[in-house]
């Protein structure tokens, strides 16, 4: 298995996925490391729902292209690159994140990362879910399959959660869907320490990182 500084440095979105099945232990393994996560007071609100179900997938996925034709592949095409990104990554980028939203129903498996409604639904509740969601992107990227954090639906919440038949007092915080990646794992593209690094007070540098 890969040096844990490693699978972290190239967890990467990998949005081109195979159809090949997925087996259960591995999606198993995924799950328990999600579950290793910090969360707030370890009350554990946290339900994970695995999607097999063509229907429901595409359901789901309905609402998943009328965001990126409404919202997100507007953004990409107007919007230049990220720090550490070439303007022919980014467009890369922008085709894999296409290729996604047209064949994100053919994921063997999603796993819908959700909570239950607690005393604090602002801003602070993603911190007892988003932790698990990088577990399960880390062990992915460890068993030698791909994925990627994407909260797009998101933007039409209420309709996809709908589609996913989650209770009242559910809701969806993400979808990772889950495949045997068509590419290769590679590093990253993140721009440089010291352009978001601070040292006591706000834009002050960290010596530390001026050459990163």
């Amino acid at each position: 298995m890969p040096d844990l500084f490693e699978i972290i440095g190239t967890t990467r979105s990998m949005r081109r996925l195979k159809a090949d099945p997925v087996p259960d232990d591995l999606v198993r393994q995924i799950l328990e490391a999600g579950t290793a996560a910090a969360n707030g007071g370890n009350y554990q609100t946290w339900r994970f729902l695995v999607v097999k179900d063509p229907e429901i997938k595409k359901a789901v996925q309905v609402w998943y292209k009328k965001a990126f034709d409404e919202v997100v592949g507007p953004r990409y095409a107007t919007s230049a690159p990220p720090p550490g990104v070439t303007a022919e990554k980014y467009q890369r980028q922008h085709s894999a994140v296409a290729y996604l939203t047209e064949h994100f129903h053919e994921a063997p498996v999603w796993i819908v990362a959700c909570l239950k409604d607690g005393a604090n639904p602002g801003r602070g509740a993603g911190a007892s879910i988003y932790p698990a969601v990088q577990n399960m992107l880390l062990a992915i990227r460890a068993l030698g399959l791909g994925s990627t954090l994407t909260t797009r639906h998101l933007l039409h919440a209420k309709e996809a959660d709908a589609a996913l038949g989650l209770p009242d007092g559910v809701h969806s915080y993400a979808i990772l869907p889950i495949g045997y990646p068509m590419g290769k794992f590679g590093p990253v593209g993140r721009g440089k320490l010291s352009e978001c690094v601070y040292l006591d007070r706000w834009e002050q540098p960290y010596p530390a990182v001026a050459e990163g």
